[in-house]
């Protein structure tokens, strides 16, 4: 039996410190594969990470653990509430998908990605976003399996791509 049956998924309480601890160790984890970036949090981020997750209403995160495993944490998805002028309505950003290397294609996203899409059904969210990096075809798979496609407005204007602009040293 593999670990999506003994999956429990929740929203993550910024709180529990349960929650806390996971969530840092499973972005930790994501920050350092070659789909994050490959280094590290830095100690910054993880000491200062939970209070600023607290102090903003407009993050949440869904967890998963792997009961049968001693409640290990495997899966992660950060999300930031947006809004949408064109609808007038909150739109919801996935900003971050990890699951820990050891339990890869269990299925373990799609079911965290369900329950975002629950989630933000239930704030009233017009739309769910994300951005994915153009070589990592098993998540961009996924995504298209879950309903996500290229965003565009007129065909003839072509797809948004996604760009950044660091303000501040590079964390």
């Amino acid at each position: 039996m593999g670990a999506a049956a003994h999956l429990r998924l929740c929203q993550a309480d910024y709180s529990n410190p349960v929650h806390v601890q996971a969530l840092i160790e499973l972005l930790d984890g994501y920050a350092r594969d070659p789909a994050g970036g490959a280094e590290p949090l830095s100690d910054f981020a993880k000491t200062h990470l939970p209070d600023a997750l607290r102090e903003r209403p407009f993050l949440f995160s869904v967890l998963a653990f792997d009961d049968a495993q001693g409640a290990l944490p495997v899966g992660l998805v950060n999300c930031v509430e947006g809004f949408s002028t064109f609808a007038c309505k909150p739109l919801v950003n996935v900003h971050d998908v990890a699951v820990a290397s050891s339990h890869r294609g269990q299925g373990i996203a799609e079911r965290m990605l369900l329950l975002v899409e629950q989630l933000a059904r239930d704030r009233g969210a017009c739309k769910l976003t994300l951005e994915v990096l153009s070589g990592n075809a098993p998540a961009t798979r996924l995504y298209q399996r879950l309903g996500f496609e290229n965003y565009q407005l007129d065909p003839a204007m072509g797809y948004a791509q996604f760009m950044q602009k660091w303000l501040s040293i590079k964390p």
